[in-house]
């Protein structure tokens, strides 16, 4: 009898818990991003941005938002470390691609670099969030802009969006966050991954 009582009070008050990555070239704004994420959407004060430092490595960042759990992880973007992203690859729900719209000169390396991430098989299906960042600033090129330079064209079987955002002020997070999680819930990835844990995670 507790098995049952205790089986429907997880199944109504355990939270669903998502993996993100959050990934692009270095110098994009990735770990702006997931301080602004932890601001948001938590009482913790983010580091403020003129004292965060390349990543090396990884950061993660945890949240709740719509009764999910959100776990980031904030992986750095320069060349040498973009190797170690597909170690995180299997078990991640979604990607969060962020690049800088304010530098155009970088958008073909931010352009090659994602055709790597989305041609791994172990992403195969994980929705995909590309966010156009630092709209605070004057001169950054628009998502829909962004979108038709980035001209992807494999991305048919693939849920997918472009946002405008700005890791530094927070315009389009809450948005992106929002969509995120509705695509996780209804994602085929989700199902596949939720299998391979078995039922402990249901």
């Amino acid at each position: 009898m507790f098995s049952l009582f205790y089986g429907f009070w997880k199944f109504m008050f355990s939270k669903t818990e998502f993996h993100v990555l959050i990934l692009g070239i270095d110098k994009a704004g990735k770990t702006t991003l997931l301080e602004k994420l932890k601001s948001i959407y938590s009482n913790l004060e983010g580091l403020p941005p003129d004292r965060i430092v390349p990543t090396v490595g990884l950061n993660i960042g945890r949240i709740e938002a719509s009764n999910t759990k959100l776990v980031f992880w904030d992986l750095g973007g320069q060349p040498g470390l973009r190797s170690i992203w597909e170690k995180y690859y299997e078990e991640a729900h979604a990607v969060v691609y962020v690049i800088d719209a304010t530098c155009p000169s970088r958008f073909e390396d931010s352009k090659s670099a994602l055709e790597k991430v989305l041609r791994h098989e172990d992403l195969q299906g994980a929705p995909l969030l590309i966010l156009a960042n630092k709209q605070d600033v004057a001169d950054s090129v628009s998502a829909e802009e962004l979108a038709r330079y980035l001209d992807l064209k494999k991305l048919d079987e693939r849920v997918f969006m472009f946002e405008a955002v700005s890791a530094y002020d927070g315009m389009g997070i809450k948005e992106s966050v929002e969509w995120l999680v509705e695509v996780m819930e209804r994602s085929k990835r989700t199902e596949t991954l939720r299998a391979r844990a078995g039922p402990a995670s249901a």
